[in-house]
C-alpha cells in the first residue's frame, strides 16, 4: 500500500505528519508525506518557530511527485489539519489527480475544526470549506463527535443521534466515517468510545479515559484506522486495531509522564496490536 499523506510537520514531538508516518510505517505501509508546514513544535505550546509552507510550493512537491509516474501506485490520500484555504485546493487537486491516474484509489480526511472542550480552533474560513468542498470529495473521514456536529448542523449526543448525524455526513459523499472521542451521557463514568460506521454496518468499541490531553493522537487515528480499512474491508476488525494501537500509545505516554506521543517507544502496539477491547455491532 501507498499512501500520499499531506500534512504539517514538526522537528519536535508528534503531530501531523510527524504523527501519522512512523505508525503507518510500522504496519507496512509505505508512505509519500509531503509537508504542509515545518514547524518547531505544534502549536498547542504558544510558540513555535518554522515556515508554513505556501501552497503553491506544496501543488510543486505533488507535481515533482507525478513526474515521477507514481500516482497510478497511490491507494491512498490522508489529510489532516488544514492551515488554510488555499491547501484545501491543493490536497483537492492532488485527489482528482491521483483518482485519474488510479480510479480504485481512495481519499481519507481528518477534518480538523476543534473539540468540545475548546470549541474550534481554526480560521473561520475552515469549518466551511472543509463541509461545503472537502468532506464531500472524501471516501473516508474522521471527525470526532464535536466536528460531526458541525458539519451535519446537528448535536449528536447519544447513540441514536449520533447515528443520524453520521448518516447525514454520508449521504454528503464519504461511504466510511469513523467517529473519535464519542462521549455518549449513559455511557460508565471514566470512559470513550469509537463509532465505526459503512454500508455494512456500524460498529462501537469502548475504552478506558485515560486522563491526558494528546495533541497528535487524532492523526495516528486516522491514520492507522485507513490503512487497516483499506487493506482488508473490515470495519469492525479496523477498529478494532486502531483502538488497541492508540490506546497502548496513550497508556505508554501517560504513564511516561510526557507530554509529547510515546510514538516509537510504543510500535509493537502498531505491529503487534493486543485486540483488547470488544467491538459491538451496533446497526
Amino acid at each position: 500500500m501507498k499512501v500520499l499523506s499531506i500534512q504539517s510537520a514538526v522537528a519536535y514531538g508528534h503531530v501531523g505528519n510527524s504523527a501519522a508516518v512512523f505508525p503507518l510505517q510500522r504496519i507496512g505501509v509505505e508512505v509519500l508525506p509531503v509537508y504542509t508546514v515545518n514547524f518547531s513544535n505544534h502549536t498547542g505550546y504558544g510558540a513555535w518557530r518554522g515556515p508554513l509552507i505556501s501552497p503553491d510550493d506544496v501543488r510543486d512537491v505533488i507535481l515533482g511527485i507525478e513526474e515521477r509516474g507514481v500516482l497510478p501506485q497511490i491507494d491512498v490520500v490522508l489529510s489532516g489539519y488544514q492551515g488554510g484555504e488555499g491547501i484545501g485546493d491543493v490536497i483537492l487537486d492532488a485527489v482528482a489527480r491521483v483518482k485519474a491516474a488510479n480510479p480504485a484509489a481512495i481519499y481519507a480526511c481528518d477534518p480538523v475544526m476543534g473539540n468540545a472542550k475548546s470549541g474550534c480552533f481554526v480560521a473561520p474560513a475552515i469549518p466551511i470549506l472543509l463541509r461545503d468542498r472537502v468532506v464531500p470529495a472524501a471516501d473516508i473521514i474522521t471527525p470526532n463527535q464535536f466536528e460531526l456536529g458541525f458539519l451535519t448542523g446537528t448535536e449528536p449526543s447519544d447513540l441514536d443521534s449520533t447515528l443520524t448525524s453520521v448518516d447525514a455526513a454520508r449521504a454528503m459523499g464519504p461511504s466510511t466515517v469513523l467517529v473519535t472521542s464519542v462521549e455518549r451521557p449513559d455511557r460508565p463514568e471514566g470512559t470513550i468510545e469509537m463509532l465505526a460506521v459503512t454500508d455494512d454496518g456500524a460498529w462501537i468499541v469502548r475504552t478506558p479515559r485515560i486522563p491526558m490531553k494528546a495533541n497528535g493522537s487524532g492523526d495516528v487515528t486516522a491514520a492507522l484506522f485507513t490503512a487497516h480499512f483499506t487493506r482488508t474491508g473490515d470495519a469492525a476488525d479496523a477498529l478494532a486495531r486502531t483502538t488497541s494501537s492508540v490506546f497502548d500509545l496513550l497508556q505508554l505516554t501517560h504513564d511516561a509522564g510526557e507530554r509529547e506521543l510515546q510514538l516509537v517507544e510504543a510500535q509493537e502496539a502498531y505491529a503487534h496490536p493486543r485486540m483488547q477491547f470488544e467491538v459491538t455491532r451496533v446497526r
